[in-house]
């Protein structure tokens, strides 16, 4: 049965893919509003095939703030990155350079408000960055990263990117933190059912020194490292 329904996934998914992104290309050539509403139901068809085809739930925990907020989050599987269009209203984010390169799609992203980050450039990406991200900003969007700057396997933690403090000072929003632990059941080939969770951290205020936000980062983002429970970090402190 797990075989059974991860084929009839790759094909109902993927398969829509390539004619979602095709739309998305054409759509780009009237208005950025069309790219952005394909993308909402590329990412929500995602999330129906998750829940109804491979029987994994997805479930939220913690408080989604009612605000813009920077939002930092675990990833460990294509779950999150395919994911963010739905979870979130209009979201723009950083994502590494390679994706660009991929047919099509790196129009389309570039049009929806996703932000490359050339890593090997240092300083220069930054900047780049910072002045792509501006726009988002102002236009009260929320602001999106995967901190650790690649997919990590489930039970890991590696130390934020050196970029993640110099865009929280720069970009001036509240910092939330998102655990997920996606891993277990969809970073594989033939995923299996099981509950994948989505938890919202306590709010970190704007401002704090970059010793302070990257433990306390660090540690909510990994709240789902310990088999499942939400550890949490006491307001004000370094976890």
């Amino acid at each position: 049965m797990i075989y059974l329904r991860n084929i009839a996934f790759y094909l109902t998914f993927y398969g829509s893919s390539i004619f979602l992104v095709l739309a998305a290309l054409l759509g780009g050539y009237v208005s950025p509003l069309w790219v952005r509403r394909v993308c909402d139901v590329w990412s929500g068809l995602h999330h129906w095939c998750v829940e109804n085809m491979l029987g994994i739930r997805i479930v939220e925990t913690g408080q989604r703030p009612d605000f813009q907020a920077f939002y930092a989050i675990k990833h460990e599987s294509f779950f999150e990155a395919i994911g963010l269009p739905h979870l979130f209203d209009y979201p723009a984010l950083f994502a590494k350079q390679e994706l660009f390169d991929i047919p099509g799609w790196g129009r389309a992203a570039r049009q929806y408000g996703v932000i490359p980050v050339a890593r090997e450039e240092g300083a220069k990406a930054l900047r780049t960055m910072i002045r792509e991200a501006r726009p988002h900003v102002d236009a009260g969007r929320p602001i999106i990263i995967f901190p650790e700057g690649t997919r990590v396997p489930h039970g890991q933690r590696p130390p934020l990117g050196a970029g993640f403090a110099a865009l929280y000072k720069l970009v001036g929003l509240p910092v939330v933190p998102v655990a997920v632990n996606s891993a277990p059941n969809y970073h594989k080939l033939w995923k299996t059912p099981g509950t994948i969770t989505i938890h919202f951290g306590e709010v970190i205020e704007p401002g704090l020194p970059r010793p302070e936000i990257e433990a306390r980062v660090h540690s909510a983002m990994n709240a789902l490292n310990n088999g499942g429970g939400v550890q949490r970090v006491p307001q004000g402190q370094p976890g």
